[in-house]
């Protein structure tokens, strides 16, 4: 008796074994080599020597000179990853519930919806650097009819906030169609069934959507913490390298392993550089498990 889709063992085999290999050369050798040179204090020089200096390099991003800058871009990272995601999730899944309606011209909503996440981060940076220009924007403008000015992403009271803004207009398409997918799948007998049993619009949304929508919000919550651990690109366009209140860990890695404007290249350290994403590496794995682990228990408990 043959077994679909494949009749032997062999090509699986073959298949399992040809990812395990990609997905080992391209995944877990640079992750390790990352690892190395982060005992090491490789610059960004040609034909210096490179020399094993130990955990000096996480010492210093511990240590009292280095701290302040360190513990802003961890604060940074925290307010920025936990803002994008809950906004993005509660925002998307209002977007779902609303496109997931007969609606017409819902494809086209769709797809206006999805649009920005396809734009890329340059294109994106672009748009809102120009909506926010202090020189003459849109949103200058509209501040003007009430009397008051910013500078936008250089007021650091507010340039945060306003990354945090296009962070979530960017990637909310990606979490609506996951959305758009786990509404599809609930069956339409359990929304009648809760209706004939008396159940207003606030519970059948309560009892019967949320959690028929558990794996989704799962899936969301996670791509959503993980993608905003690990972002530094649109911070980097709309901000600069060497804006402190928008500083976080993913974009102190690239100012010290390449540089940024005011940098040089004899201030450079790329083993510094791996510490600090290995510190961002571990911050994501336990931001990311205990968020797992507390979903899925909430998954069990609905």
């Amino acid at each position: 008796m043959t077994s679909f889709p494949f009749p032997r063992r062999s090509p699986v085999r073959i298949s399992f074994g040809i990812g395990l290999a990609v997905l080992t050369l391209f995944g877990l050798v640079p992750a390790v080599g990352v690892l190395v040179v982060s005992f090491t204090d490789l610059r960004g020089l040609p034909y210096l020597p490179v020399d094993w200096v130990g955990v000096d390099n996480y010492v210093t991003f511990f240590s009292p000179a280095k701290w302040p800058d360190s513990l802003n871009a961890l604060q940074n990272t925290v307010i920025f990853a936990f803002a994008s995601t809950v906004v993005q999730i509660v925002v998307a899944l209002a977007i779902a519930l609303l496109l997931n309606r007969p609606l017409r011209g819902r494809n086209v909503y769709r797809a206006v919806v999805f649009m920005p996440t396809v734009l890329g981060v340059t294109v994106t940076g672009l748009v809102w650097s120009l909506m926010f220009n202090v020189s003459g924007g849109p949103a200058k403008s509209l501040f003007a009819l009430f009397g008051a000015q910013s500078a936008f992403f250089g007021d650091p009271h507010l340039a945060l906030s306003l990354v945090i803004l296009v962070q979530i207009w960017m990637v909310v398409g990606i979490s609506v169609i996951i959305f758009l997918a786990g509404l599809q799948a609930v069956p339409e007998e359990l929304y009648e069934a809760a209706a004939i049993d008396g159940a207003t619009p606030w519970k059948r949304f309560r009892w019967v959507t949320v959690p028929m929508l558990a794996p989704s919000i799962t899936a969301n919550v996670l791509l959503g913490i993980v993608n905003a651990l690990q972002s530094y690109q649109l911070t980097f366009v709309l901000t600069g390298p060497n804006n402190r209140s928008t500083q976080v860990l993913s974009l102190l890695v690239y100012v010290q392993g390449f540089g940024g404007a005011s940098g040089t290249t004899l201030s450079q350290s790329q083993g510094y550089a791996a510490a600090v994403s290995m510190v961002q590496f571990v911050l994501v794995a336990v931001v990311s498990l205990i968020a797992l682990v507390i979903l899925r228990r909430r998954e069990a408990k609905l």
